[in-house]
């Protein structure tokens, strides 16, 4: 017998789509359930490899505790001064990695969803607690009362129960302050609800720095060459024990903190049609093989202000463990317009035609310092009446250079073909006659080919008024690292490096604007860990405003 559904009392088929639909739910349900179990696996599994790494990291970090104690202890028994260069090179190595802890710590909590999952229960243990803050230290005290009316019921009146006193340990020039954030527990008098206004966020959550104390440490090592095992003997003159360590940590999650700004310059600096790029050593250490190894940090500079131009300056650092040509490749590829630089063969790469375009990528502009410099060499070294006839030549072209500098591009490029394209031409003319002259093989010879070879990119610069003669901006940019490497000796680390390379960024960058890149970071970190991320370009140098 067929039964037809249709004459089914409708009872029975409500009841079969009830069921069906629980199914179809259940098994959707299960789906889900699936999905969230992968999740939280995938979830365990990196947090288990990146606990290896810290674990791994924090062995090493003791590891190098353990000898530096041990070459201390050795210090007292004789004196040597190559014992105390390996103490200097063990407190940089270690602050390096402590750096490097910080860092990849911060950058993990900023990655990680803000979820709450149940602690695991741990043993108890004797809380060991902070030490507190030098009571000889003057107080500052910020009250932050309640605004409004009681959240609860809208009562008005309202009565304090105690303060809530967070101690913030800062800095001012030359003495450190203690600010206490009072924060007062109000209770209403309608219906008993406690108000209290919210802790301000701070640069380092749960942290004890001040905008002001990161912003100094952050300066004196980068800018001032001041390693932090040197700073931390400084502060201990007042009576402040900031351990080395702890100051990697802060320098650490400082530099998380500040990439949105580093990258956020480095875009800036790489959009410019005319571009200045060079390159510096930097001793790196190789842990474990007891010496150190030679790495590069670039820089880019994008300068118009002698051209007149309206877009502000900025430099753009970054780091390579070698000089090979695929790093400068990855630094500029993306750029376009002309290159200012001093002839490296890792740059040729950016100077060939593109398939795409039939045009090279960036147009090089050689730079006449260089030129000038291998002819001055030799003219010290041999008086050579060649070389200082050159000599003299080329410093018609920089008096030219000298009075034109930032006037309008057009105005610069008529005053280059009308006074110095007739000058190039004599000095090309004079440089051949006298190759003719002397030994191929002579240092004269080699100074002389140097700029030949590059003849059509060291004139370039008389066919548009935006192009500079030399390439001193990137000279002058590569000029502070320079100083600062023979104080701090080397770089602890690949990492270290890098987060070199951010620092220089923010600091040199807000020094061509103008700005005091202590002040500028200390406002810079006391705003930005609330700060939109798709409103970054406020806090860049020359879109700054302090804060009244």
């Amino acid at each position: 017998m067929i039964t037809n559904h249709s004459t089914l009392p409708r009872d029975v088929r409500s009841l079969r789509r009830i069921i069906v639909d629980k199914e179809t739910s259940l098994a959707e349900r299960e789906r889900v359930i699936a999905e969230k179990e992968m999740q939280l696996a995938e979830r365990d599994r990196q947090i288990a490899v990146r606990d290896a790494e810290l674990y791994a990291k924090t062995l090493q970090i003791e590891h190098l505790k353990a000898q530096l104690a041990l070459l201390r202890r050795a210090r007292f028994g004789r004196s040597s001064e190559k014992l105390d260069r390996e103490i200097e090179q063990l407190e940089l190595m270690i602050g390096e990695f402590e750096e490097g802890l910080a860092e990849s710590t911060a950058r993990a909590e900023q990655a990680e969803p803000k979820t709450t999952i149940p602690a695991p229960a741990k043993k108890a243990h004797k809380p060991t607690g902070r030490k507190p803050l030098p009571p000889h230290l003057p107080r500052e005290q910020i009250t932050h009362l309640p605004q409004g009316a009681c959240g609860c019921c809208g009562g008005t009146v309202l009565r304090k129960i105690a303060d809530e006193v967070t101690e913030v340990l800062e800095y001012v020039p030359s003495s450190f302050k203690v600010v206490e954030h009072v924060r007062p527990k109000m209770s209403c008098r309608a219906c008993e609800t406690i108000m209290q206004a919210p802790l301000p966020s701070l640069p380092i959550e749960r942290g004890r720095p001040g905008p002001g104390l990161l912003a100094h440490v952050a300066v004196s090592k980068y800018a001032d060459g001041l390693p932090l095992y040197r700073q931390s003997e400084i502060y201990a003159r007042q009576d402040v024990d900031i351990d080395r360590s702890t100051m990697a940590d802060w320098i650490g999650r400082t530099a998380a903190l500040l990439s949105p700004l580093t990258e956020a310059i480095g875009r800036h600096v790489c959009a410019g049609p005319v571009l200045h790029a060079d390159d510096t050593t930097v001793p790196v250490l190789e842990p474990g093989r007891g010496r150190t190894r030679t790495g590069r940090l670039w820089t880019v500079v994008r300068d118009e202000r002698p051209f007149a131009g309206t877009a502000p300056p900025a430099a753009y650092y970054r780091y390579s463990p070698d000089r090979r040509g695929e790093h400068a490749v990855a630094l500029l590829g993306s750029c376009r317009g002309f290159l200012h630089a001093d002839g490296y063969a890792g740059f040729n790469a950016l100077f060939v035609d593109d398939p795409k375009t039939a045009k090279p990528r960036l147009a090089e502009v050689a730079c006449w310092a260089h030129a000038r410099r291998k002819l001055f060499d030799v003219y010290e070294a041999t008086a050579s009446p060649f070389a200082k006839e050159a000599l003299e030549r080329i410093a018609e072209l920089f008096a030219i250079e000298a009075g034109i500098n930032g006037c309008a591009a057009d105005q610069r490029v008529a005053v280059r073909r009308q006074q110095a394209v007739p000058l190039l031409a004599e000095l090309n003319a004079f440089l051949q006659r006298v190759l003719s002259q002397i030994s191929g093989k002579s240092k004269l010879a080699q100074a002389i080919r140097y700029a030949t070879s590059r003849w059509t990119a060291l004139k370039r610069y008389t066919t548009d008024g935006r192009l500079e003669m030399t390439n001193n901006a990137a000279e002058r940019a590569i000029r502070p690292l320079a100083l600062t490497r023979k104080n701090y000796l080397f770089a602890g680390s690949d990492s270290g490096g890098i987060r070199a390379a951010a620092m220089y960024t923010i600091i040199e960058s807000a020094k061509m604007t103008g700005l005091d890149p202590e002040a500028y970071l200390r406002d810079v970190l006391a705003r930005i860990a609330d700060h939109p991320i798709n409103r970054i370009a406020a806090l860049l140098p020359w879109n700054w405003t302090p804060l009244a």
